[in-house]
Parts: C-alpha cells; structure tokens; sequence
C-alpha cells in the first residue's frame, strides 16, 4: 500500500525532525502542505526539508517549487485550475479533488495524481460529512492516475480505500505521530 505523508508543524514538536523520521520510513511520498506560512519562511523551511529528504513535495506555493528548482507540486484545485500553463513541466503535479467533475478535470488537464477527499470523519473537517468508501470507489473507477484517499485514515480503515480502488492513502496525524 502507497502511503503519502501530509505534514501539519502544529502536530509536532519538531517538523524536521519528523521529516527525518518519515524519510526513513515506508511513506512514498511527504506533502509538505504549511500553506499558513508566509512564503519566505515556507521558502527556508522547505529547502531544509528537501536537504532532509528526497520524498518531499511541495504544497501551495509553486513560487517555492521555482526559487528551489524542485519540480513536485501538490496544489488545491482551484491553483491547479488557474495555474496548469505554469505547472505543466513539473515533475509530479498532485492536486486535492473533491469531487467526481474535478477528479476528471485534473486527469485531462496532466495531473499526476489527485487525493480524494474526505472520507471518513476528520478534526480537520469537523461537522462536514464525509464522503465515504463508495464514492471514492466511484471516483477511482472513473480515471487511469492514481487517487490517493484521504480524510480520517488510520491504520485501521487504510486497507478498505485500497480495496475500493484507491491507489493509495494520505495520512497527516499518524505520519506527524510516527516514531520508528
């Protein structure tokens, strides 16, 4: 199973130190999605996290992608959208999707990879509905990239996303939690 991790520095004592923890984990990927942080200091943290790192992609700020030559986005949708001209010779291009219609909009438009979310109850999405294991099923059924769930995955409930056709899961609390 195909694990990304998404970081959140208000869940840690130590981002980087995290970071070295996940680098030396089975997570495929590290999504470095600090998108409340100025952009200078997204900037600084971001070029110690890809020295600590060969997993790491970017989040939000493709200014960042460009000032550290560092060609792995993961942006929303809606930058994704606004900004495909600019993105398109990035070496992976992830997007958030949250539904079917924006699933099949970043597949034509050269994403990567989309994360679907969210599927179970997060604390990230309190009192909002989550959309549950059949639709993403649906989704994955509607596209060749890869859909990574995410939303409340833990180790229990990861193995049900992959079953209905997910590529593979995101998980925040856990990856920030993670000791090895």
């Amino acid at each position: 199973m195909y694990r990304i991790a998404i970081t959140n520095r208000k869940l840690t004592d130590d981002i980087l130190r995290q970071i070295e923890i996940l680098q030396r984990s089975d997570y495929k990927y590290i999504i470095l999605r600090e998108k409340d942080m100025p952009l200078n200091e997204y900037i600084a943290l971001a070029k110690k996290a890809i020295d600590i790192s060969d997993k790491i992609i970017l989040h939000t700020f493709i200014d960042a992608a460009f000032a550290l030559d560092h060609k792995r986005i993961h942006l929303p949708f809606g930058l994704f959208r606004d900004n495909i001209a600019v993105v398109k010779d990035m070496d992976i291009k992830g997007v958030s999707a949250h539904s079917i219609e924006e699933v099949l909009y970043c597949e034509k438009n050269g994403a990567d990879y989309v994360t679907y979310s969210h599927i179970f109850p997060t604390d990230c999405k309190k009192g909002v509905e989550p959309k549950g294991l059949k639709a993403l099923e649906n989704v994955c059924s509607e596209v060749n990239i890869p859909v990574y769930a995410l939303g409340g995955i833990n180790e229990q409930n990861a193995q049900s996303c992959i079953d209905v056709g997910a590529k593979g899961v995101c998980m925040m609390s856990q990856a920030m939690k993670l000791i090895l």
